[in-house]
């Protein structure tokens, strides 16, 4: 193993022990990993190609839509990939730079994703709340400002997780009981106090989730105040099924999030348990997303249907 003595780390190389205590069931395992990783990448691709191509879908909602499944493919391959080089190949070892950089982008997409499930929040109050000023109000420029500010965002608070975490001294074990960089599965290792890292790292996960869902909350309170005013029936089931979608991803990812926060709170919690719901937390909501809106979703559904004719046509 190559060491170093640069910024306080003893070694540039860490071990990914994949899931602990299921290490001879790796191989097993990779099978309904890697079929939910084929469904993720296909379904979130077809996503991306239905909006692109299918006029009718250019609209605020789905390029929403849009930046959801595209979070969607960079969080479920930024973990997936490696995860099947364990899996298949016992390639366990990662560089330290190729472990930060990791950490990095499934700190930062995960606040993206959750960024991005807050601005279609956004998008549902204001097609249900303000109609009239919905195609006006929610411009192409306005809809890549909010994109661009959730991607600074991300960066911004995300970034001193890794930079951090490598300025630790690793200097005992360099084995992470994990199957990703996870930020409080490397700092753990170091051979210091983390008090700071692990502060820092829980506020940012309080920053992004408490705001984020404290906001669509609010947003949903709203809008479920303007569709029991309606007087039409037939106006209130379109208005709830504009939303049912939303609501199932929304359940869905920060329900996952939670168990996943808790298990790793929680000390005496199995550490293979925590590590299998904290990839079921990145990898079943970017499987489950383009299915939730293709059946739920109308407009999702003719279009796909009419990209299958013209492609047998």
């Amino acid at each position: 193993m190559v060491s170093t003595n640069i910024s306080g780390v003893y070694s540039s190389v860490f071990i990914l022990e994949g899931i602990p205590d299921l290490e001879s069931s790796h191989v097993w395992l990779s099978i309904p990993l890697f079929v939910v990783y084929v469904l993720a990448i296909s379904g979130n691709l077809l996503m991306l190609l239905l909006i692109m191509m299918e006029p009718r879908l250019h609209n605020p909602m789905y390029y929403f839509l849009w930046t959801l499944s595209l979070t969607d493919l960079v969080l479920s391959s930024s973990i997936t990939l490696k995860m099947l080089c364990i899996f298949w190949f016992n390639h366990k070892e990662i560089p330290l730079l190729s472990c930060l950089v990791q950490m990095f982008f499934i700190h930062c997409f995960t606040s993206l994703e959750s960024g991005v499930l807050l601005a279609m929040a956004f998008d549902r109050y204001m097609a249900i709340c303000n109609p009239l000023q919905y195609v006006s109000a929610l411009t192409n420029t306005l809809i890549g400002k909010i994109v661009m500010a959730l991607v600074i965002r991300g960066t911004i608070i995300v970034t001193p997780c890794p930079w951090m975490a490598s300025r630790l001294p690793y200097c005992h074990s360099h084995h992470i009981p994990h199957s990703y960089c996870d930020h409080m599965a490397v700092v753990k290792l170091a051979c210091t106090d983390t008090t700071i890292n692990s502060a820092y790292g829980l506020t940012v996960v309080l920053i992004v989730i408490v705001f984020d869902v404290s906001c669509i909350a609010v947003s949903y309170v709203f809008i479920l105040r303007a569709v029991l005013r309606l007087s039409s029936k037939n106006a209130k089931n379109k208005a709830f099924e504009t939303c049912t979608s939303h609501i199932c991803i929304i359940l869905m990812f920060y329900t996952l999030g939670l168990f996943s926060f808790l298990t790793h709170r929680i000390g005496h919690i199995a550490p293979y348990i925590h590590v299998i719901l904290s990839n079921l937390y990145l990898l079943i909501p970017p499987t489950l997303n383009p299915v939730i809106y293709r059946v739920k979703n109308k407009e999702i559904r003719s279009a796909a249907l009419h990209l299958l004719q013209v492609r047998i046509l």
